[in-house]
């Protein structure tokens, strides 16, 4: 008798069709085997990466802080001067 399949563990999916160099298809490959994964996985991956490297928006924790500081404030010069006063140099 067979498990059955839990729609909660795997998100949905669809089917992705691309066309890249054969190079580097053939690099996706050896890197995939290389590391037991599979070239999806590998795809997967890097768009998770890239997509939490570049959120859609800002949380919401710290959007009051947008705009806080005027943009011809030099905060590298302000964190500076607060330094040098306060470590005396």
């Amino acid at each position: 008798m067979s498990k059955p399949k839990s729609k909660a563990l795997k998100p949905e999916t669809t089917k992705l069709t691309i066309r890249l160099p054969r190079e580097r298809v053939e690099f996706a490959k050896r890197f995939a085997k290389q590391h037991g994964v599979t070239v999806t996985e590998v795809i997967g991956r890097y768009f998770e990466y890239l997509q939490a490297e570049t959120p859609d928006e800002i949380h919401p924790d710290l959007e009051w802080l947008v705009g806080i500081i005027p943009p011809d404030v030099d905060v590298d010069e302000l964190r500076y001067e607060y330094l040098k006063e306060k470590y005396g140099l």
